[in-house]
């Protein structure tokens, strides 16, 4: 086998804190936030003269983590459509298990987020639903029955 595990996944933002509190509402835990100040980088992401700052975040259980980025320098480029449909090639959402699906979404309302669709049960196994939080990043619910 090659793959240990999935460490996380990159979210590059503008608004650095608007999102981790978005992040944090849905129940991740802020683990560090603050520069990046590491040469390294620049050669592995194949950018110069990189200045950013970065947020990382954990799930409860410690198994899935979220990297948020905000680059100073060089800016971020804005993708079109800004608030691209789901059938949009590239990764569209981040899925999460959470315990009551109806309360998560009324948390995440102060945050600015909105139902992408609507909460759809599937069969008697899930509650599912996309919500679309700050700067149109898509999450995905599930709530077990």
């Amino acid at each position: 086998m090659t793959i240990k595990r999935m460490d996380n996944v990159l979210i590059v933002v503008e608004d650095l804190d608007a999102v981790i509190a978005f992040f944090v509402e849905l129940g991740m835990e802020l683990e560090g936030k603050g520069p990046l100040d590491w040469r390294g980088a620049e050669r592995v992401i194949g950018l110069e003269d990189v200045r950013q700052d970065v947020a990382m975040l954990r799930v409860p259980d410690g198994h899935g983590r979220v990297e948020l980025v905000k680059f100073h320098q060089p800016k971020a480029i804005t993708p079109e459509p800004k608030e691209a449909p789901a059938n949009t090639l590239g990764i569209r959402r981040v899925m999460f298990a959470v315990d009551d699906i109806k309360d998560t979404i009324a948390r995440l309302r102060t945050h600015g987020a909105e139902l992408v669709g609507e909460l759809e049960r599937y069969e008697n196994i899930f509650l599912l639903c996309y919500v679309r939080g700050p700067e149109g990043i898509i999450v995905g619910l599930a709530e077990e029955l």
